[in-house]
């Protein structure tokens, strides 16, 4: 996958990733370095391959690995992760040599990845992916986390 590991040595990626992993430092809840971000990817493989939807290995770790890449900017100054994602990603798949309709599947993907019922297959992955990749089962701060129960990760799914 040397696409994927391009994004992963990329400036732009370390340097957010470094930056999120500076800020996240004393977060007692979930963190969004570069464990969850491959958990998600493994999931979001597994989902494809049950469903049967072919959708390239390249293309579902390109999705995970980028979908948080704004989170220090929400840190920083309010902007939505998402939003800002999307902004970031664009020059890193285009320099890691993804087609104009991977990115664009890609940044839909990384853009809707709060929304529950994106229609796009990638969507949807990285959505359900995102959500199942918590470990809340064995979370040390389960107890004060903002979740609701329903939505929390009560045993392990894979």
């Amino acid at each position: 996958m040397e696409r994927v590991d391009a994004i992963l040595r990329h400036p732009v990626f370390t340097t957010a990733l470094a930056e999120l992993h500076m800020l996240e430092r004393e977060r007692i809840f979930c963190r969004h370095g570069l464990e969850h971000l491959l958990d998600v990817a493994r999931l979001m493989y597994i989902y494809d391959r049950e469903a049967g939807l072919g959708i390239a290995q390249e293309t579902l770790y390109a999705a995970a690995l980028l979908h948080d890449i704004g989170r220090a900017a929400q840190y920083r100054d309010g902007t939505p992760h998402d939003e800002a994602g999307v902004h970031l990603a664009r020059p890193i798949l285009e320099d890691c040599g993804f087609t104009a309709q991977e990115i664009m599947e890609i940044l839909t993907a990384i853009g809707g990845h709060r929304v529950p019922g994106e229609t796009a297959p990638l969507g949807r992955l990285l959505y359900r992916a995102d959500k199942k990749s918590r470990p809340c089962y064995a979370c040390s701060a389960a107890g004060v986390c903002n979740w609701p129960e329903e939505k929390k990760n009560h045993s392990l799914e894979f």
